[in-house]
């Protein structure tokens, strides 16, 4: 069964029909929520987007076709409805609904469409296979609570949209075929069909882009965009993602974190009524790494790093020892009054930190007596484990964990155990909002694999003023004038104060590795373009979608992105990514090898 609309029209949303309408005609359409069958009475749950509305057929009120009619409805129909609102009575209403002291008295409606039962409930919070919901995505999109995510991400981007227009940023598009210039994660590539044997890139980033319009004199650039990256995924993370990209001329540091936290500040006020208290922390890299072991940290727990280094280096435990004279280091949090963790629940925190390349953990219980329960105090001197207890604040009932070994395997052990602890241990507050600035990154590191340096964040990040001496001489000193916005254990946005001089980019290049062919190869047309007068530049580039996750409070951005990718990049609905016809792949010079 299906009938058109001809003659009848909306006037309506579910949930713009209130009180003041009583007695008035209106016409609301809608998916069936419920149907519930009282015999002369049928009542709907309609449903939109903007809610729920409570549809009475009453076989004395509406004509006997009507009626006959309403009893063949099933969940999942599509239904326009005409009707008089009217006034519950006092036992009916339902408070947990906006709709919920009123009805509408149905007089006319419409089967638009039919449905078969779908796979699963369509209602709020209903728990259901990741899988299934993503096959039928068209179909958990319809549930409230996920269309309230995307309701919450378009009010972030008319907020977003409307702060940068005001301080005089251009949203100015960038292309999304361009050229491969592999630096970081893998480019998704595009055949040209054209240019035989040549491939576009998919931007991973309009960086290049951005830096040419300051060149180019825009002064002020943003662009809410889409980016690629061919990389292994995780809950937070996509291959293709929206970016919130900006670019600005004749700034430094300070500039960029001012302008940009107030853009934080109102986003977050008229999205989720949330405060952020001005001018956000900042926090070094250093601090960061040496405090919280991880250059996002999340700042609403404690369970803080300690280094004990430089207490146990000379001590009788060998793997301590070795740690320290190895250049590594000893580090150790205190779990505070967890002295009577069960053995097994410790040997499942020692298993966890093997996943980030630690040999083990140790530990020390002290018990509430004072006494201590460990494998190790008996290779330490009592003056030792004094000395160790009081640089951990500890007291009676609290348990101390260790790691030794090389700085990042220690900070990736203790920095992931940490939150492994926090989440075991209900410490974290959810309806708290935690904002960190980390600044003064190393612009270098030195990559075993490659044998050679790779930058930190990419190659286009200016070194600090007071660093640029130790480019030739001690590159891994060398500090990046970069900064990136972590919430609550999120990098939520990174950016930096550019290069602009052509003889500093020409020098990064080549720590990188590159020859200068190679350089101008890859590069040509940036160096080329700062042979003409380039403005001292910097930028900020934040994940939307990770963004609004944690706005929503959910776990997974899957949730707030409509048609997302599984963690092998591929979607379930649409069964992309897939084989294409033969001919397709001769048009374009391409040969599959099975």
């Amino acid at each position: 069964m299906s009938e058109n609309m001809k003659g009848i029209h909306r006037t309506h949303r579910c949930t713009d029909v209130t009180e003041s309408l009583i007695e008035e005609k209106v016409v609301v359409a809608g998916w069936v929520q419920t149907r519930r069958d009282l015999g002369g009475l049928i009542f709907i749950d309609l449903r939109d987007i903007s809610g729920v509305l409570q549809v009475v057929f009453d076989a004395g009120y509406i004509h006997k076709e009507g009626f006959v009619k309403a009893e063949k409805l099933r969940g999942e129909y599509v239904i326009i409805v005409e009707g008089v609102v009217a006034k519950r009575r006092e036992e009916t209403i339902n408070s947990k609904v906006p709709t919920g002291t009123i009805e509408l008295f149905a007089t006319d409606f419409r089967i638009l469409s039919e449905s078969q039962t779908p796979p699963f409930h369509i209602d709020e919070n209903v728990s259901v296979n990741e899988e299934l919901r993503l096959k039928y995505r068209y179909l958990d999109l319809r549930r409230p609570d996920i269309q309230k995510n995307f309701i919450l991400r378009h009010k972030a981007y008319q907020s977003i949209r409307e702060y940068y227009s005001k301080e005089r940023f251009l949203e100015i598009e960038t292309p999304v075929l361009t050229k491969s210039t592999p630096e970081g994660a893998r480019d998704y590539l595009v055949p040209s069909r054209v240019h035989p044997g040549m491939f576009y890139a998919l931007p991973q980033s309009p960086q290049l882009f951005k830096q040419l319009l300051m060149v180019s004199g825009f002064d002020r650039y943003m662009q809410i965009t889409k980016c690629y990256r061919d990389e292994d995924l995780r809950s937070d993370r996509q291959p293709e993602f929206t970016q919130i990209d900006t670019e600005m001329s004749f700034v430094d540091v300070d500039d960029v974190i001012q302008i940009n936290e107030k853009m934080l500040q109102k986003v977050f006020k008229e999205c989720v009524g949330v405060d952020i208290e001005l001018p956000i922390k900042r926090m070094t890299y250093e601090h960061a790494m040496n405090k919280y072991g991880s250059d996002k940290p999340d700042l609403r727990y404690g369970l803080e790093l300690v280094d004990l280094s430089n207490i146990v280096r000379d001590c009788g435990f060998k793997v301590f020892a070795d740690a320290v004279a190895n250049g590594g280091s000893v580090r150790a949090i205190n779990v505070q009054g967890q002295a009577d963790m069960p053995r097994r629940q410790i040997d499942s925190l020692t298993e966890f930190v093997k996943i980030f390349k630690a040999k083990g953990m140790a530990w020390i219980a002290i018990e509430a007596d004072g006494s201590h329960k460990s494998a190790i105090t008996k290779f330490l001197t009592d003056e030792e484990t004094g000395n160790i207890l009081k640089a951990m604040d500890a007291e009676h009932g609290d348990l101390i964990l260790f790691c030794a070994d090389k700085d990042k395997v220690v900070f990736d052990a203790l920095g992931g155990l940490r939150q492994e602890l926090a989440k075991k241990l209900g410490l974290i507050n959810k309806d708290e909002y935690n904002f960190i600035w980390i600044t003064e990154f190393p612009l270098l590191e030195y990559s075993e694999e490659d044998k050679r340096y790779v930058a930190i964040h990419h190659p286009f990040t200016a070194p600090m003023d007071e660093d640029i001496k130790l480019l030739d001489k001690d590159p891994e000193k060398v500090r990046a004038k970069a900064y990136d916005i972590v919430l609550n254990g999120y990098e939520i946005g990174g950016g930096s104060v550019r290069i602009h001089q052509r003889e500093i980019q020409e020098k990064m290049f080549a720590l990188l590795g590159f020859t200068q062919q190679e350089a101008y190869d890859r590069f040509g047309f940036l160096l080329n373009a700062f042979k003409y007068g380039v403005p001292p530049h910097a930028g900020i580039a934040y994940g939307l979608d990770r963004i609004i996750m944690i706005m929503a409070g959910c776990d997974n951005i899957r949730d707030v992105i409509a048609f997302p990718k599984t963690k092998d990049a591929s979607c379930l609905m649409t069964e992309a990514p897939n084989v294409v016809e033969e001919k397709q792949l001769k048009e374009l010079g391409i040969r599959v090898e099975k």
